[in-house]
């Protein structure tokens, strides 16, 4: 075979939309497995979460004295209204005695030689925690595809959930070189894969693509590197003939040169050398891969925040662009675009994404600002 017949070239440029339904009708969910609830941060649910109705019996709120609300009407500090006993008193979390409805503070009653009165009037439940007023199990706590923050996981531990059952998908991270920007682009995928609820295994630089995909230990590889026309890229070659290669060139910048791939069930992410572009195709690519690969709701976790521009971005009418952004005095500014110099990207607040069918934003358009990983 002749040398120029072996360089890996690009023969289109895919539309985003398209990669998007390549992803969405050929990454099917991993398989569903129950954990600790210790152990679930980020993962996406695969079941909804519900508990049991909580409390069982209406809970005082609130330290002070259970009554019946009906005993307090028209009290007040100049008018008390006599008690026909002295109330319990109770505390935060204590089941409310029969015949009581509410909860008063400590100051509302007054008690003179055995006998009470109390000083203002109570509204019915007032300070008491109603039955099922914790959780109801008609209503789950979360829903399946929600991916678990902390906040979810010390409700789970205190409503009486040991274990939930969710969906973790096992990414294999592949540096194919040893260059220091294709490890620094590894480990920022890894670390984002981990955050987003997957279990990524990072592997030693150097080791090869094809034994990567030849092994069964994975639900989906990302490898970085190679994806070029240089004299040494061939990851899309070894993609093309190991497995089954569906795209070669993105309508993205950064990232042009990405690929996309099967070997059996498994999907293949081909991310290019260059940290910005590895960082580009991951955070609109590779982070929908792994939303579907966990049957996880795109992007829940990542709000974006709308802030005006503070001055205009052009961009190029058929390619999709990620452009990071800069906070200055309410707006943001744009900082590069097309490459995308570490400088750059360390004085970064966040990113912006222009879409292939626009020029870009003029000056003041309101734009959606998302956290950088």
């Amino acid at each position: 075979m002749a040398a120029s017949e072996a360089i890996q070239t690009i023969s289109r440029l895919t539309p985003l939309a398209d990669v998007f339904v390549t992803i969405d009708a050929e990454v099917k969910p991993v398989t569903q497995r129950t954990v600790d609830v210790s152990a679930a941060a980020g993962r996406a649910l695969a079941q909804d979460a519900a508990a049991p109705a909580r409390p069982a019996s209406p809970l005082a709120l609130q330290d002070g004295w259970a009554l019946s609300s009906n005993e307090t009407m028209g009290a007040g500090g100049y008018a008390p209204a006599a008690l026909a006993r002295v109330p319990s008193r109770v505390e935060i979390g204590q089941v409310l005695p029969a015949g009581t409805d509410s909860v008063a503070p400590i100051d509302a009653v007054k008690i003179v030689g055995g006998l009470a009165e109390v000083l203002m009037p109570v509204n019915p439940g007032e300070g008491v925690l109603a039955v099922g007023g914790d959780s109801d199990p008609a209503i789950p706590l979360r829903r399946a595809g929600e991916r678990l923050r902390a906040i979810d996981l010390a409700v789970f531990a205190a409503a009486g959930i040991a274990r939930v059952t969710v969906r973790e998908p096992r990414v294999r991270i592949l540096p194919l070189r040893g260059s220091g920007i294709i490890t620094a682009a590894a480990r920022l995928v890894t670390t984002d894969i981990e955050r987003r609820g997957g279990a990524a295994r990072f592997d030693d630089s150097g080791r090869g693509l094809g034994v990567a995909m030849a092994a069964e230990s994975s639900d989906a590889i990302i490898a970085i590197g190679g994806t070029g026309s240089g004299r040494n890229d061939s990851s899309v070659q070894t993609l093309a003939r190991e497995g089954r290669l569906l795209v070669h060139g993105l309508a993205l910048t950064p990232g042009e040169t990405a690929a996309i791939g099967f070997v059996g069930a498994r999907p293949v992410l081909l991310l290019p050398g260059r940290l910005d572009a590895a960082l580009a195709v991951w955070l609109v690519v590779g982070r929908r891969l792994l939303d579907r690969l966990a049957a996880a709701k795109t992007s829940d976790n990542e709000i974006a925040e709308t802030l005006p521009l503070a001055r205009k971005v052009a961009s190029t009418v058929g390619l999709a662009e990620i452009v990071p952004v800069r906070r200055s005095a309410g707006q943001v500014e744009p900082i590069a675009t097309k490459y995308l110099p570490l400088s750059s990207l360390a004085r970064a607040d966040g990113w912006i994404f222009v879409p292939a069918e626009s020029e870009g934003y003029s000056a003041g358009a309101a734009v959606q600002v998302r956290p950088l990983p």
